[in-house]
């Protein structure tokens, strides 16, 4: 299901791409805090995520999350006004795989906490496993290996998701190898990211993502505009940190400079 939020007086559009089993109705208040500033939003369900049909945590390949997020940028472009990504954690991932295959233009690009390396990966026996099951059984089905309340300290946040019945826990065995592979891929060939203006809010307490290996792939972007800005002690989710606000003001300036042409 896609969703579009409008604000009045638009002066951009901020196209948001949510992370692994999760869904566009955790994004209230991120969407909410956009249109107050003037910001149409655009977001949906990935494919096998949220209120979409089909298995839950299955996705063929990479490319359905790279085609869901072409269709979001296409209806941005109807307002003909300035583009925003903002993908989080897989989703930031799915931006910059996005962003490295096709062609579009798009004035800033936000990645919070993007999944570009795990904190823990399953044991060598299971990952060797999983490479097999990818060609025998690849719609089988797992628990996600995350514990309640990993990726926020946000209290209220935690006891929403416990309840949430559209919160994904579980995932598939080709749903992991695609996303092993767009990992990989996003790594070797960082070359390969246009020189778009680009800000990472990276949570200095992670448990999920891999705070080095973001960084090491930051490193390694040869672009104008680049910003990492890594928020000490807090997890996962940025956005829905006690300190939230904090962090959407700081998005909110980077939005603004360039979608103003650099200017305030």
């Amino acid at each position: 299901m896609d969703v579009m939020k409008t604000a009045a007086q638009a002066k951009a559009v901020v196209v948001i791409v949510h992370g692994a089993g999760e869904h566009s109705g955790r994004y209230g208040w991120l969407i909410r805090k956009w249109n107050e500033q003037g910001y149409h939003v655009i977001i949906g369900d990935l494919p096998g995520q949220g209120k979409t049909t089909g298995l839950r945590g299955y996705i063929r390949s990479f490319d359905d999350y790279i085609e869901t997020v072409m269709r979001w940028i296409e209806k941005a472009k109807k307002f003909q006004l300035p583009i925003v990504l903002l993908g989080h954690s897989m989703g930031g991932l799915v931006i910059i795989r996005t962003l490295m295959t096709r062609e579009f233009s798009v004035q800033a690009v936000i990645l919070s906490s993007p999944c570009l390396g795990l904190v823990q990966y399953p044991p060598k026996w299971l990952e060797a496993l999983s490479k097999l099951l990818n060609f025998i059984w690849p719609k089988l089905q797992v628990h996600a290996n995350h514990p309640p309340g990993i990726g926020t300290r946000n209290e209220d946040i935690k006891t929403k998701d416990a309840l949430d019945p559209l919160y994904n826990r579980k995932i598939t065995v080709r749903w992991y190898r695609e996303l092993r592979r767009a990992m990989s891929l996003a790594h070797e060939q960082a070359d390969q990211f246009p020189n778009i203006p680009l800000l990472i809010l990276q949570g200095g307490d992670d448990r999920i993502v891999n705070k080095r290996d973001v960084k090491q792939w930051y490193d390694r972007l040869r672009i104008d505009t680049k910003i990492y800005k890594e928020w000490q002690g807090l997890y996962h989710e940025v956005f829905n940190e006690p300190e939230r606000e904090e962090v959407f003001l700081h998005a909110l300036h980077f939005a603004q400079t360039h979608v103003s042409g650099g200017k305030e």
